[in-house]
């Protein structure tokens, strides 16, 4: 008698092999997976928990074919992990309780950590999702969950806040031919047995209809094949074979799900865009897919107020009436009106002007209680006793209708709340709404006079040095100038969140830092030489989790190699003063590699001081009382230092910026930009950074030295009792000049 072992293999083996190609060829490695390069890409962060078996709850999120399942399984194929998966549309907290069960037994017995696969995750009610959460919660569990819907509005809050959120999109034609070329050339799942001849129509046909859904390709493919006989051993599969394998495609629109929600979304905003064409389309997409108009009508008599307002107060009455119209008239006809009124709200002048209200709901929010002013308070019960509606001036009784007075609770007074577009009827009663508004401001009682503070601080020989340093640093504004310089290189490379990134010279992690906030789902790597520099880095980065942290390499730019950095590939790369100090001969050599480590199309920022415009000293003094035609020597003198033939040219000065732009061009980046930025700023100059100017034989040339050539003895006195007299632990407004260059990994 044969086992019952026997019989479960042999009905395993049967169902292997009668299942749809599409569920024959789900890849089971990484190495098998197309598509998805921004989350399993090489450096992605998804692909590297998985390979470090090091995966915490995640939820995956994407249209139907995008590869999440294939994922969960790809995961249990390299895990150690125990895998148990269920569908949420078959089980229920019965079967949940015994996972947690079987979890907590492999824990207990093996040590083991178990995955808990959930497709379908958002199908799971309420009551299913909280008994799921407290073994989330635990660690008795790690969650992978799939699903269609958008897990922050389908999945319970809880859940999703100690999930790590992954969005799959739908696939690129390029994914979708290789998917179709691997299962024809796959020997065991696919077709790479069969003699199959498919032309290029008829696969290009099976790839733009299946809308970035590799199911549906596979499904149309099977079909193909399956159900074309052989001629002479070949099965050929023609356009119109493929035609008739997948006729149209499908348009993606549930009316509780995710499409449903974008593509009003996106409706919402082509009207408000003042975009006619694109509101159509929304319009007609939705029409097509089964949407009630009543719940577009509900849209747009929102938006005829929100986003339209007094700009044109004809447009909520004719929404309401075409939205009354179509209760009369009804389908099909009734999309007559629907147009309408989604064509005039589009071609309608725009105001946001009623958002106000929530400004002034804002401010209800957050001032204390404000008493009504007395002349506005009503006066019918108490006006001879307390004195209530005393003195409230009547507008009708006045010129216009109008008058001016306090209206406003007096801690509010001048508080702005409304203002008038510039668009259609807001545009001519601007005028006037302001002109009042000033009369208005006008009757305001005069505020209290804000009293004098006088402190005196004494001064403290022994603290003096720390007392100069917080001097220095409380006067200058180079922190704002550096968070200024850091959001001017970040807005010349935008990052998403899945992006690799290369800090060409992290310093103190200025760049570093932000990069590791703005790609949660990527990488970032830092080029630090410096060992105390490093450690610092490496210090701080101890305090994220393992894979949040960025990858420190201890070398700089000029010493990359592509070796350093293995198979990854960097989506953009950013830099302040990643140049400084690369002699100009080694730039070609230096530019090429770092093209060589970033993707094609990857975004190059840098920032570097352009020592060429550096703040000139002779301007910060008055040289007015001194020798005639001193001021215009000590001016050419200086300038001198920095001619190409000058003392300062070389290594000090590097590449001259339209040169290092001219270099990148060479090495293979496309797009070249240079812009500059200047930022003139307080610094307060210590006594000590002043006399050091003029300290001869420290070891490396000084100001003095540089001016010696051109200046005689007597001369250099004089000028240095000016700069001691007058820029001596004084504050002088600085100028810094960078130059910032953009360009594309071409």
């Amino acid at each position: 008698m044969a086992s019952p072992d026997l019989f479960d293999h042999q009905r395993q083996k049967l169902i292997a092999s009668e299942q749809p190609l599409a569920a024959r060829m789900r890849p089971r490695t990484l190495d098998e997976y197309i598509g998805q390069d921004h989350i399993v890409g090489p450096g992605r962060l998804l692909r590297r928990a998985i390979q470090a078996d090091q995966l915490s709850s995640v939820i995956f999120y994407g249209p139907p074919g995008t590869g999440k399942t294939t994922l969960a399984r790809v995961i249990a194929n390299t895990t150690s992990a125990h895998f148990i998966a269920l569908n949420a549309v078959l089980a229920g907290v019965k079967d949940i309780r015994e996972s947690i069960d079987a979890a907590e037994s492999q824990r207990g017995l093996y040590g083991r950590k178990t995955i808990l696969f959930v497709d379908e995750v958002h199908r799971f009610n309420k009551a299913q999702q909280d008994a799921l959460l407290p073994h989330v919660e635990n660690g008795t569990v790690v969650l992978i969950g799939a699903t269609t819907e958008n897990p922050y509005f389908s999945v319970n809050r809880p859940l999703v806040s100690r999930s790590r959120i992954f969005q799959l999109k739908p696939l690129t034609e390029d994914d979708l031919y290789g998917i179709a070329r691997q299962a024809l050339a796959d020997p065991e799942r696919g077709y790479g047995k069969l003699n199959v001849q498919i032309d290029d129509d008829a696969l290009a046909h099976l790839v733009n209809v299946a809308n970035g859904d590799a199911r549906a390709l596979l499904n149309a493919l099977e079909l193909a094949v399956e159900t074309t006989p052989p001629e002479g051993g070949r099965v050929r599969v023609t356009k119109e074979v493929a035609e008739e394998s997948i006729q149209r495609r499908a348009v993606l629109y549930d009316k509780e799900g995710d499409a449903h929600f974008d593509t009003i979304s996106a409706f919402i905003k082509s009207v408000r865009g003042s975009d006619p064409d694109a509101a159509l389309y929304w319009l007609a997409k939705m029409v097509y897919a089964g949407e009630d108009p009543r719940f577009i009508f509900r849209r747009l008599l929102v938006l005829a107020s929100e986003d339209i307002g007094l700009a044109d107060p004809s447009a909520l009455p004719k929404t309401v009436a075409a939205a009354q119209a179509y209760d009369y008239v009804g389908l099909p006809e009734g999309r007559y009106h629907l147009a309408q009124a989604t064509l005039y709200l589009a071609t309608a002048p725009k105001s946001n002007s009623t958002l106000a209200f929530f400004d002034a709901l804002a401010a209800v929010e957050r001032e204390r209680d404000s008493e009504v002013p007395v002349h506005l308070r009503d006066g019918n019960r108490d006006k001879e006793s307390l004195g209530h509606g005393a003195g409230y001036a009547y507008p009708h009784a006045y010129r216009d209708h109008w008058v001016a007075q306090q209206y406003l609770p007096t801690s509010l007074q001048g508080q702005v709340f409304y203002q008038p577009s510039a668009s259609g009827h807001e545009a001519a009663i601007r005028a006037e709404v302001e002109r009042r508004r000033e009369a208005q401001l006008a009757a305001m009682l005069e505020a209290e006079p804000t009293p004098e503070v006088l402190t005196v601080a004494p001064r403290d020989g022994r603290a003096a040095g720390q007392r100069e340093r917080w001097l220095e640093r409380a006067v200058s504004s180079r922190g704002k100038r550096l968070g200024e310089l850091r959001d001017a290189l970040f807005g010349l490379t935008p990052l998403t969140r899945h992006h690799v990134v290369l800090d060409l010279k992290p310093g103190t992690g200025l760049l570093t830092w932000e990069a590791v906030r703005r790609t949660p789902e990527g990488q970032v790597w830092a080029l630090e030489p410096d060992e105390s520099a490093a450690s610092a880095l490496d210090a701080q980065a101890s305090n994220l989790p393992e894979l949040d942290r960025p990858v420190v390499l201890r070398t700089n730019l000029a010493s990359l190699t592509a070796e350093l950095v293995g198979a990854v590939r960097f989506d953009a790369a950013l830099g302040r003063g990643a140049l400084a100090g690369t002699r100009e001969g080694d730039l070609p050599r230096v530019l090429a590699t770092l093209r060589s480590v970033m993707v094609a199309g990857g975004g190059l920022a840098l920032a570097e001081v352009d020592t060429r415009r550096a703040q000139r000293l002779n301007a910060l003094v008055d040289m007015a009382g001194e020798a005639p035609g001193l001021a215009e020597r000590l001016a050419a003198a200086e300038e001198s230092i920095y001619a190409p033939s000058g003392p300062a040219r070389g290594n000090t000065l590097g590449a001259a910026p339209e040169k290092v732009a001219e270099l990148l061009a060479g090495a293979g980046f496309a797009d070249v930009q240079l812009t500059r930025l200047e930022f003139t700023d307080t610094r307060r100059l210590a006594r000590e950074t002043v006399e050091g100017w003029f300290a001869r034989g420290a070891g490396r040339p000084a100001f003095v030295d540089h001016l010696a050539g051109m200046l005689g003895e007597e001369e250099l006195q004089r000028v240095e009792r000016v700069f001691k007299a007058q820029l001596a632990d004084q504050e002088v407004r600085w100028r810094t000049t960078y130059y910032l260059l953009k360009a594309t990994a071409g």
